[in-house]
C-alpha cells in the first residue's frame, strides 16, 4: 500500500463565516453546523485512506475553533493530526503554502490535498490519486462541478506554488490550475469528478445520495427547521 499524507485544507465553521452561500434558505448558525458536520466526514475520509494513522494527515486551518460549531468534536476529530495554520494573503498562497507545509511533514511522502467541500468522497479516490503519483510521478487532479477542483496531488511539493498566481473560486480555476502546472512541466492524471458543496442545492444533491453521514443529517435537519426538504 502507497504510503502518503492526506492534506485537508479548511476552515473553522464559524457562523456567519462559513458556507453562507447556505444562507438562506438556512441560518449562518445552521450553515456552519453543515460545515461542521462535512468537516467531520471529511476527516473521517482522510482517516480511512491513510489506513487510521492520523499522524499522516495534516489540517491545514484557518479561523479559530473555539469558535466554531461542533468545536469539541473537531478538536477531537483532529487530535493526532497535524495542525498548521494557513499562511499566505490570497487563497492560492495558502494552498501553495500549505502543500509546503504537508510535505514536510510527510518527509517526502506523495501529499494528496482535499478541501472540505466534498464530504462523499471516496477514500479510495484519495488512494489511487496517491498510488498515481507515487508510482507514475506524475500529477493527479480531481474536477469539481463548479470548474474548480477537490483534488490535488502532486510529485514535487515545489510545483504548489504556481497556486499563488492562479484565480480560485472561478468557474475556469480548474483550467488555469491545468495551464499553470502544465507550463511548469508537471502531466495531470485525472480522478473521478466531484460536486463540491457550495449551494443549498449541492447539499441537497449530495445529502440524499449519502444517507448516514453527519453531513446528511445536517442537511435534513437545519432544512426541516427552515421549512425546505431536504
Amino acid at each position: 500500500m502507497t504510503t502518503f499524507t492526506v492534506l485537508v485544507v479548511a476552515k473553522a465553521p464559524v457562523a456567519g463565516l462559513a458556507k453562507t452561500r447556505l444562507c438562506p434558505p438556512l441560518t449562518h448558525s445552521g450553515a456552519a453546523d453543515v460545515a461542521a458536520a462535512a468537516l467531520l466526514d471529511t476527516l473521517d475520509i482522510a482517516r480511512v485512506a491513510v489506513g487510521g494513522d492520523l499522524r499522516r494527515v495534516v489540517v491545514s486551518f484557518t479561523g479559530e475553533l473555539s469558535g466554531a460549531a461542533r468545536s469539541d468534536e473537531l478538536v477531537e476529530a483532529c487530535g493526532d493530526c497535524h495542525l498548521v495554520e494557513q499562511r499566505g494573503t490570497t487563497f492560492g498562497e495558502r494552498l501553495a503554502n500549505a502543500h509546503h507545509d504537508a510535505a514536510a511533514i510527510g518527509d517526502g511522502t506523495p501529499v494528496v490535498q482535499i478541501g472540505m467541500d466534498t464530504p462523499h468522497a471516496d477514500p479510495a479516490l484519495l488512494i489511487e490519486a496517491a498510488t498515481v503519483v507515487s508510482q507514475q510521478a506524475t500529477g493527479v487532479i480531481g474536477a469539481a462541478s463548479d470548474g474548480g477542483w477537490w483534488l490535488l496531488g502532486l510529485p514535487d511539493p515545489a510545483s504548489a506554488q504556481v497556486l499563488a498566481d492562479v484565480p480560485m473560486s472561478r468557474p475556469d480555476t480548474g483550467l488555469m490550475t491545468r495551464k499553470a502546472l502544465a507550463a511548469r512541466g508537471v502531466q495531470l492524471a485525472d480522478v473521478a469528478p466531484l460536486t463540491d458543496v457550495d449551494t443549498w442545492n449541492d447539499a441537497l444533491e449530495v445529502s440524499a445520495s449519502h444517507q448516514g453521514t453527519r453531513f446528511a443529517d445536517a442537511v435534513r435537519r437545519h432544512g426541516a427547521t427552515a421549512g425546505v426538504t431536504a
